[in-house]
């Protein structure tokens, strides 16, 4: 393996301030064994060396994995669920853990837990929703 030793002149890629990425360079001055100057082959402005930066990996959305997630939920859930025990649901009524409501948008839904002093967290076909309660 061959350990290239580099000098003023010679090409790098290094990330362009001023282009805002990864551009090949051309080294303008060094400092021992590392390039402290370089100028952007693409906008030809000079500044100091900072190293590439690695790629981003593209985020994988937290909503995505919990949908598919709910959704297993929901299907492991629903043969117990009996539509005729469900009360419609009211902004205005206490609900428990494990209260079935039948909602006039959302349909069936489960109470998965109490958020708060007059919220409970549902879990419907489309996924949880968090909804008001007295």
């Amino acid at each position: 393996m061959q350990s290239t030793t580099l000098s003023a002149g010679d090409p790098i890629e290094a990330r362009c301030t001023k282009c805002r990425k990864n551009t090949d360079h051309i080294i303008v001055t060094m400092a021992e064994e590392s390039p402290v100057k370089v100028q952007c082959n693409a906008c030809s402005r000079q500044h100091k060396y900072r190293p590439p930066t690695a790629a981003k990996k593209p985020a994988v959305r937290k909503a995505a994995l919990n949908k598919d997630a709910e959704r297993k939920e929901w299907e492991d859930l629903r043969p117990s669920m009996n539509s005729d025990k469900a009360t419609d649901y009211s902004m205005t009524d206490p609900y428990k853990v494990k209260a079935l409501i039948n909602h006039p948008v959302f349909g069936l839904g489960l109470v998965q837990r109490v958020v708060g002093p007059q919220k409970v967290e549902v879990l419907f076909e489309d996924g949880k929703k968090t909804m008001r309660c007295k």
